[in-house]
């Protein structure tokens, strides 16, 4: 893929959702380091309802220490693997107090050497909460990548190398969202919508998916780049 295409693509992406965020719900880089590190093999839908119980109650790294273990799977048992990921809260919260002072360090090794913290969560903690230029390459992201190719890639480092290199500087501070969206709602694994594909022209995926008959959109729908509210994301 040539770079005018890839600046196209982005440059529609953005016409479609200009101001595109994370959908886990927070207020403060703690809340979305622990939303992100919850989110593991679960949806962000499941994480929300979780957090939307705990944050009232913990949202410190202290807070939840004085919660405890015990009380804290309380209010995660919803999502899963929760057992292990209420331990890896636990220590790195005692870490974010004890070397930290309850503040989230706002460097790359630093964080990935937080329990339950890998290179994903901190690249989406670097991006969405102290706004450096950083890509979190998930399912979604490492799909939509190969699949357009955009950048393609046999493993997510090689997608992330390739992204930081192709995407256009001016889209790169908001590229880590729109490919997630992209990727969770339009470009999904099974059957992608094609047909309701804001870049439908531009994606070099060869076996585009036609429109289910009755369900073609109107010329001018927009693409769907976001879910309905507490609607479970595929």
């Amino acid at each position: 893929m040539n770079a005018a295409k890839r600046h196209a693509i982005f440059t529609r992406l953005r016409a479609a959702n200009p101001n595109p965020t994370t959908e886990l719900e927070y207020t403060t880089p703690f809340e979305l380091l622990i939303a992100v590190l919850l989110s593991a093999q679960a949806t962000d839908v499941g994480v929300n309802k979780a957090t939307r119980r705990l944050y009232p109650v913990a949202n410190t790294p202290q807070a939840i220490l004085d919660l405890g273990l015990d009380e804290l799977k309380t209010y995660i048992s919803t999502i899963g693997l929760y057992n292990n990921k209420a331990r890896n809260v636990i220590a790195t919260c005692e870490i974010l107090v004890n070397q930290y002072g309850g503040e989230v360090p706002r460097g790359r090794e630093a964080l990935e050497a937080l329990p339950g913290v890998g290179r994903k969560t901190a690249n989406v903690v670097l991006n969405t909460a102290f706004g450096e230029l950083a890509m979190a390459v998930d399912t979604h992201i490492f799909r939509v990548s190969n699949r357009t190719k955009l950048a393609p890639g046999k493993n997510v480092d090689q997608v992330e190398h390739k992204l930081m290199k192709f995407v256009p500087k001016e889209f790169l501070q908001d590229a880590h969202h729109w490919l997630i969206l992209h990727g969770r709602y339009t470009c999904v694994a099974r059957k992608p919508k094609c047909w309701n594909c804001v870049i439908n022209d531009l994606c070099e995926f060869k076996d585009k998916t036609p429109a289910p008959a009755g369900l073609l959109p109107p010329a001018d729908a927009a693409p769907i780049t976001s879910a309905p509210p507490d609607t479970a994301a595929p």
